[in-house]
C-alpha cells in the first residue's frame, strides 16, 4: 500500500486582475492550473503538469494516460467549484437536518448548527484551494483550523479534529479516499461548506452590523432603508391606534 505523506512545496491560489484580461492561477508543487479568457472570447481551463513524481507517476510515455486522468480531474473540479460559487442552494429539509444531531447504525454525531463559530470555521477551511487536489489528513486540517479561530496547533488536539472528521462523515460531507487516511469534500459536502461559509461572511455579519444602532452608519444605504421602515411602520400603528 502506498503511504501518504504530508504535501510539502508550493500550494498557492494567485488571482491577477490588474491591466490585464482576469486570470485564474492555481499553485501545487511543480503543477499549476491556469484559467484565463481566449482571445476574449472563450473561457480556457488548462492544467500544466511540469513533475510526474507530484503525483506519484512515472516519467514514462505509457503513464501518459493516468497524467490525462489527473489534469481533466483537477479542471473539473475547479469548474464544479467556480459552478457552485454562482449557484449554490440548500433545500429546507436538507439545512433542517444538519441543524440536527444524527444517527448512522450505531454512530451518533452531533449537529452542524449554522452561525456556530466552529462550525463556520470548519467549513470555511475545507474550501481552500489547497485542500481540493488530493484532499486532506487529520494532520493537515488540524494547524489550517487552528489559525482561523486564532489558536495554537497544541490548542486543537487530534482527538478534537477526529470528532469534527467523524460527524462531517456521518453527515455526508467528507469521505475517506478508499485505502488511505485522507479525506475529501463529497457533491453535496462543497454545497453546503460554501452555502454556510459564503452566507454567514457576506451576508449575515456584514447585514447585521449595518444595521446595529451603536454603530455610525448613517451613510450605509441598508441603515437608512431600515431606519425609514422603522418609521413608517410607527406611523402606520400610530394611526391604528388613533383610528
Amino acid at each position: 500500500m502506498h503511504r501518504q505523506t504530508a504535501t510539502d512545496g508550493r500550494c498557492r491560489t494567485r488571482v491577477i486582475t490588474q491591466g490585464v484580461t482576469p486570470s485564474l492561477y492555481v499553485y501545487y508543487k511543480n503543477t499549476h492550473l491556469k484559467q484565463y479568457h481566449k482571445e476574449g472570447r472563450a473561457l480556457r481551463t488548462e492544467t500544466t503538469i511540469n513533475s510526474t513524481y507530484d503525483f506519484a507517476v512515472g516519467r514514462r510515455l505509457r503513464n501518459l494516460p493516468k497524467l490525462r486522468q489527473i489534469g481533466f480531474a483537477a479542471n473539473r473540479r475547479l469548474l464544479q467549484v467556480e459552478k457552485i460559487t454562482h449557484d449554490c442552494h440548500l433545500g429546507t429539509q436538507a439545512f433542517q437536518k444538519l441543524q440536527l444531531p444524527i444517527q448512522v447504525e450505531d454512530q451518533r454525531a452531533s449537529a452542524l448548527r449554522f452561525g456556530d463559530p466552529r462550525v463556520q470555521a470548519l467549513l470555511a477551511v475545507l474550501v481552500l484551494f489547497c485542500l481540493q487536489p488530493q484532499g486532506f489528513t487529520n494532520k493537515e486540517l488540524r494547524p489550517l483550523l487552528a489559525q482561523f479561530l486564532g489558536l495554537t496547533d497544541a490548542d486543537l488536539t487530534q482527538g478534537r479534529m477526529s470528532y469534527d472528521l467523524r460527524r462531517l462523515r456521518l453527515h455526508g460531507l467528507i469521505e475517506r479516499k478508499a485505502g488511505t487516511q485522507r479525506y475529501q469534500l463529497t457533491s453535496p459536502g462543497l454545497k453546503t461548506a460554501l452555502f454556510y461559509s459564503r452566507t454567514y461572511q457576506r451576508v449575515i455579519r456584514p447585514g447585521l452590523s449595518l444595521l446595529e444602532p451603536t454603530l455610525p452608519n448613517d451613510h450605509a444605504k441598508l441603515t437608512r432603508a431600515y431606519r425609514q421602515f422603522q418609521t413608517e411602520l410607527s406611523d402606520y400603528f400610530a394611526q391604528q391606534r388613533a383610528a
